[in-house]
Parts: structure tokens; C-alpha cells; sequence
């Protein structure tokens, strides 16, 4: 039997007007820059950690209207699941005796624990007080932050639920030298037995004499600091130790090597920023790890929030994946803000949070329950596929590739710089049946979408059949975010708006000055494959009027336009 924090509410933090996520065990916040997913790791350290000793004036909310927030309220709510992370009704004996009078039960019987972080200025101080209770009920989020609920004073954090914040700058060759970082608190906690010490120290003095003996400058420095004896009337002995003396004294000298093997391996501070940003992070689960055995040495439960802020900073994309799945491995709960979108594509979808800015105020995204084939089609078109558009102030769905590599080209000599300076993406779904997935996630996550279809009929029936699936009925034809083409696909459309000068030179550029002619030559009088309406084959023949253009067509429909541009 294990715990989860299955939902937290935040009131008046940052940019943080009035917000309720729910959370899974792993979960990824994903939002652009500024979307508040830092605002959210800090109010969860604030209710969880040490962060209000760090509070300032720039954490009161200031709302739209110049008013800054007078208090902030994080509120928590911890509820027992099955060791599958499924909710349960009731704690487990180990928890029941750990949380004792802080559980609380709803009508149906589900237990619960609520806990409220309550930080105000303190004008008389200067500063900022923070109080932590316990909540005799779990209000209805509408009416949280004014519900009169009885509180019970909290006197301390919950012990049981150690809060490890995950920065995203992070450097383990900095970090050893800091008692006050994960790495310098292990260090510090190392403890060896009597008799292990004195056998540890004399090996060392060993060492240190060898060191000394086999060097002719030290054995010289050594020889000229024995005249220290002449200021202390004969007496002293002068020590030369490379190596500490004392095992207390290890912790002060201790470097992390890494490499092939144990030959080529060489300090941290010779490692780029992704390893040591790596090796740090991996210091945090050793000293939760290490918290976990304290806790299980004294019959006590354990349960770690791991709030890790862009921990794919300065790592390739298999890399990234690598320490995602090292996290999600953790025991405990994993909180995730990530700009990447290779970390999305492995996390599923029931796990994504997105983040995005709402006036004054930050909203909460989740993807849509869908049919399992559903579910199945939007993770892997859409989130493992087209990471990037997570990110999007707006998308534009197209048919194929053609579209894809052109309109972007087109996009930028209109408005002179590129689609993706202003959130914009373009995709080529393959098309139109294969709209629907990128329909879902736009509407769940909030994201402008716009349509560029071939003018073909099915096409069109297609589309129409798709957008009112998720959007309602609608005449495609006149609707402001779906651009149909005139002409039946987007190749004639250009050739139709005097692109036809273009398609020739570009042509005769890549495959010789007569391939044009040489087309028609060899292909006058085949058989199209297509029929009249009395059967019979039509044969081509570029002869008739059109005939040069219908070449040209053939030519960019066989070797495709992603060689034209």
C-alpha cells in the first residue's frame, strides 16, 4: 500500500492567480516559456520543502488590475492507492499510525489528508510568515479560498514526505564542495565503525609514507620543515600527507571520476555540463535512497516528490529518455517540467500536464479520454511524432509533404521571417482522413488550428466529416480557419496563379533543359489509366490545348515538389 498527492490547488503565487492540478504518480508539465510551470514546482516546495524561507514581495500574484495578492494558499491533498497507484479507501496500518489524526474521511468513507500552506507579509518584521494546517474537509475547488473549513495547526513538514527540488542548474563539481547540496549531505553523513577507522587511517598513513618516500621533492620538503624543531626546543615532527590523514577528513577531498573504465575515466570538472548536470540529478535519488533506509530502519513509511525542472538541460534526445526513465523509476512521486519533446513522446499521455498562460491567471491542459485505438492514434501521430507543436501558438494542417516544405516557404517571403519565430507550425498529415488526432489535441490543449485542403471532393468530404466529429456541424466551405483550394490540388492551384514559369525553370535546372520535351515524346499516346464515360482508356496527348501544363504536372507528380524547393 503505498500514498499519492493526487491534487494541488494554488491561490495567489507568482503568476498564479487561482489554479487546480491533479497529478499521477510520474507527471510531465509541459507550456512555453513563462506558461508557470516554475511558479508550480515552487508552490509545491513551498507546501512541501523549505522554499518559504526564501519567500519575496515578487511571489505575491499580481493581478491584471495592479493588485498584488495579499496572502498565498497552496493547498494539498494526499489519499492512499494500492501498490499499482489505483486509489483506495482506506491508509495502511504503516500510514494510519505515520499521518494518526491528520486523515480525514469523505461521506463515502474515502480517507484523506489535506494540508494548507498559508504565507502573508509580516509588516511589522519585514518579512513574510508562512503557517501549515491540516483541512477537516476537502472543499469543492469553486469555492476553496473562502470556505470557513477548521484547521489544525501543522507544526512541522511531513516528515515522510521529504520534498527533493530538482534545479535546472545544476553541476556535481560545484555541488561537492557544498555541504548544504544533495551530494555534500551524503558526504557528510559518512560514519565508519571504531575499528573500521583506525584499520582505514593506519592503510592511509601507508600511503602517505610510500607518497613521501618515493619523491625526491617532497622527501626534500619534508627534511627542510623538520627545522621547525629549532622554535619548539628540539621537539615536533613535521608530517607531509598528499593524501587525508584523517577519515574525517575524506568527505573534504572527495572527487567523482567517470569513463570508459576505471583507466580512462577522469574528474567531473573535465566533463561537459550534460554529465555533471546527469551525475547531479543522480546524487538526489542516492540521498533519498539513503532517507528511504533510515526511514525502513525505523519501521517508519516513505514516500519522496521528486519536482525536477528541466532535467533533459544539455543531454542528447536518447539521453534524455535514459534519465526520464531513471526518475519515473524513483520510489515515490516525480513531477517533471520539460521543454522537451522527446521526454512527451515516452510519457504517456494520461500524464501530460500542459501549462499555458490566461490573462492574469494559468489554466491546466490534460489530453482527452479517448477509445483505446484513439488514445493510441493521437500518442503516436501527434505527441511521439510532432513533439514540437506541444509548444505551438498555432498550427497549420496540411494534406501531404508537397504543402508541409512549401507553405512554410511562402509563409516567410510573405511575412518576412520564419513560421516557427512565431509558434506556428505546419503539418502534413498525410491526409484528410488523418486529421482527427491533431483535431483532439488542439481542442484539449487550446491551440488555434487551421486547414489548407485540396479542392477534390472526397477531400473535402472527408475533412467535413473529421472537424464536425470534434467541432459540431459546419459548412468547411465558408468557415475563417479552413482554406479550400479553387483548383483540385495544390500543385495546380500554384500552376493555375502564374507559377507555371517557375515549375519550368526549377525543372530544367534539376533534370536538364529538355526534360519537359522529352516527357511529352515519350509519353504521347500512352494510356493514362483513367477511362471515359463509355469505358474507354483516354490516352494522353499533349497536343490539345493544356497540354504542356498537363506534362509539367505528370513530371512534379513522379518525382514529387520536395525536389523542387
Amino acid at each position: 500500500m503505498s500514498i499519492l498527492i493526487d491534487t494541488v490547488r494554488i491561490a495567489g503565487f507568482r503568476g498564479i492567480k487561482n489554479l487546480e492540478v491533479s497529478l499521477p504518480r510520474v507527471a510531465i508539465l509541459i507550456g512555453q516559456n513563462n506558461s508557470g510551470k516554475t511558479s508550480f514546482l515552487k508552490a509545491l516546495q513551498l507546501a512541501l520543502g523549505d522554499y518559504s524561507r526564501a519567500l519575496s514581495e515578487e511571489d505575491f500574484h499580481i493581478g491584471s488590475n495592479g493588485h498584488a495578492a495579499t496572502e498565498i494558499l497552496v493547498d494539498m491533498r494526499i489519499v492512499p492507492t494500492d501498490t499499482n497507484g489505483n486509489k483506495t479507501q482506506q491508509f495502511s496500518t504503516a500510514w494510519q499510525a505515520d499521518l494518526g489524526d491528520k486523515i480525514k474521511a469523505e461521506a463515502s468513507g474515502q480517507q484523506f489528508v489535506a494540508t494548507r500552506i498559508r504565507a502573508k507579509r509580516d509588516p511589522l518584521k519585514g518579512s513574510f510568515d508562512s503557517k501549515r494546517t491540516t483541512l477537516e474537509k476537502w472543499p469543492d475547488f469553486a469555492n476553496w479560498t473562502t470556505d470557513k473549513i477548521r484547521e489544525t495547526n501543522l507544526t512541522r513538514r511531513l516528515e515522510s514526505l521529504p520534498f527533493f527540488a530538482i534545479e535546472a542548474q545544476r553541476d556535481i563539481h560545484q555541488e561537492l564542495r557544498e555541504r548544504t547540496s544533495f551530494v555534500g549531505r551524503v558526504l557528510s553523513g559518512i560514519k565508519y565503525d571504531s575499528g573500521d577507522i583506525a584499520t582505514l587511517e593506519e592503510l592511509i598513513k601507508e600511503v602517505n609514507d610510500q607518497a613521501v618516500s618515493k619523491s625526491d621533492e617532497l622527501k626534500s620538503l619534508k627534511a627542510n620543515l623538520e627545522e621547525l624543531n629549532k622554535s619548539f626546543q628540539g621537539g615536533g615532527n613535521a608530517e607531509i600527507t598528499p593524501f587525508p590523514k584523517k577519515i574525517r577528513d575524506l568527505s573534504k577531498h572527495v572527487s567523482v571520476h567517470f569513463g570508459e573504465d576505471s583507466a580512462s575515466s577522469f574528474s567531473m570538472e573535465y566533463h561537459g555540463m550534460g554529465t555533471r548536470s546527469w551525475a547531479s540529478l543522480l546524487t538526489v535519488k542516492a540521498f533519498a535512497e539513503l532517507l528511504g533506509q533510515q526511514h525502513a530502519s525505523e519501521e517508519k513509511p516513505f514516500f519522496p516528490i521528486f519536482a525536477a525542472e528541466e532535467p533533459e538541460a544539455h543531454l542528447h534526445p536518447n539521453a534524455q529518455k535514459t534519465i526520464y526513465r531513471q526518475l519515473a523509476a524513483s520510489k515515490g512521486q516525480v513531477i517533471v517540467s520539460t521543454h522537451s519533446p522527446y521526454l512527451a513522446a515516452i510519457a504517456k499521455n494520461r500524464d501530460i500536464r500542459g501549462l499555458k498562460r490566461a490573462g492574469d491567471n494559468v489554466k491546466i491542459l490534460l489530453l482527452p479520454e479517448l477509445e483505446p485505438e484513439d488514445q493510441r492514434r493521437l500518442h503516436r501521430e501527434v505527441i511521439h511524432s510532432r513533439g514540437e507543436i506541444l509548444f505551438s501558438k498555432a498550427i497549420v494542417l496540411c494534406e501531404g509533404e508537397t504543402e508541409e516544405q512549401a507553405l512554410p516557404l511562402l509563409f516567410k517571403t510573405y511575412f518576412e521571417c520564419h513560421p516557427f519565430e512565431l509558434g506556428i507550425n505546419f503539418v502534413g498529415v498525410g491526409g484528410a482522413g488523418k486529421y482527427l488526432p491533431f483535431f483532439s489535441f488542439s481542442t484539449a490543449f487550446d491551440i488555434p488550428v487551421f486547414f489548407f485542403s485540396d479542392g477534390e471532393p472526397n477531400i473535402v468530404r472527408d475533412l467535413k466529416k473529421h472537424y464536425e466529429s470534434i467541432f459540431g456541424t459546419t459548412d468547411v466551405t465558408s468557415c475563417p480557419n479552413i482554406t479550400i483550394l479553387p483548383n483540385d490540388d495544390f500543385e495546380g492551384y500554384l500552376m493555375a496563379n502564374n507559377c507555371m514559369p517557375i515549375f519550368e525553370t526549377v525543372i530544367s535546372e534539376l533534370d536538364g533543359a529538355d526534360k519537359i520535351e522529352n516527357w511529352k515524346n515519350m509519353r504521347q499516346g500512352t494510356d493514362t489509366g483513367k477511362r471515359d464515360s463509355a469505358g474507354n482508356s483516354i490516352l494522353r496527348d499533349y497536343t490539345t490545348t493544356g497540354g504542356h501544363e498537363r506534362a509539367i504536372s505528370e513530371i512534379i507528380d513522379k518525382h514529387r515538389f520536395s525536389r523542387l524547393v
